[in-house]
């Protein structure tokens, strides 16, 4: 699907200001309400705006220690990354958990009550089947920045 500037405006709004009305956001990109509708039910449709949802500041609601993991398993078979991915997508300490290249299989953001929760969901992984060879912890003392889903339009999907 190909998106003009419309488009693009429409979806750059609302990643940052879900709940704008109809008619500010018609305002917004200087078109009208029913025109401007259309394109959102149509980006909907498409599946590009997949919907629609509150960004909570979870460090307001709970104090959990960010914690960064490289972990590299010790087989490299489609089983064993299933496997794993497989407990990375049950545990809920686990919030972010992206496949990597180079020197790491993966790396994780987990969000621990404290170290020592994170210790004992450490060990708890090496004593089970997850194939874990190695890991590398390290301990978020500080944000310098954190961008929750920034938007970025890919330049050839625009006409």
């Amino acid at each position: 699907m190909r998106l003009d500037r419309y488009d693009t405006k429409i979806l750059q709004i609302l990643s940052t200001q879900g709940r704008i009305t109809k008619s500010h956001l018609a305002e917004a990109i200087n078109l009208s309400i029913s025109p401007c509708w259309e394109r959102v039910k149509r980006l909907e449709e498409a599946g590009i705006i997949e919907g629609y949802g509150a960004k909570i500041n979870p460090s307001i609601l709970s104090k959990k220690t960010p914690v960064l993991v490289e972990v590299t398993l010790g087989k490299h078979d489609a089983a064993s990354f299933k496997r794993f991915e497989q407990a990375m997508q049950e545990c809920p300490e686990v919030a972010d958990c992206f496949a990597t290249g180079g020197g790491v299989d993966y790396i994780l953001r987990v969000m621990a009550q404290d170290i020592d929760q994170y210790q004992r969901l450490i060990d708890s992984w090496l004593m089970s089947d997850l194939e874990i060879e190695r890991y590398y912890t390290y301990i978020v003392t500080k944000t310098i920045k954190h961008q929750r889903d920034a938007l970025e339009i890919d330049e050839n999907l625009i006409r």
